[in-house]
């Protein structure tokens, strides 16, 4: 099952691990936080998506369930 990638800006620092982990998956916006490159919101596959949440320093990154479109 799929899994929605969810970057809390307001716990964010900016570490940068998750893009270091998963570049095809996460980069950093005009201010440095991390943020997930638009079309890979649920990860696309990646493999290094739980990695990146794990590496996260302050828990700024969550997955959840995707929701079926209304």
């Amino acid at each position: 099952m799929a899994e929605l990638i969810k970057v809390d800006k307001d716990v964010c620092i900016g570490a940068g691990q998750c893009v270091l982990v998963a570049p095809e998956v996460f980069t950093q916006d005009d201010d440095g936080f991390s943020e997930v490159l638009e079309g890979m919101e649920d990860g696309g596959g990646s493999g290094r998506v739980k990695e990146a949440v794990r590496a996260c320093p302050v828990g700024a990154i969550s997955l959840g369930p995707v929701r079926p479109a209304p």
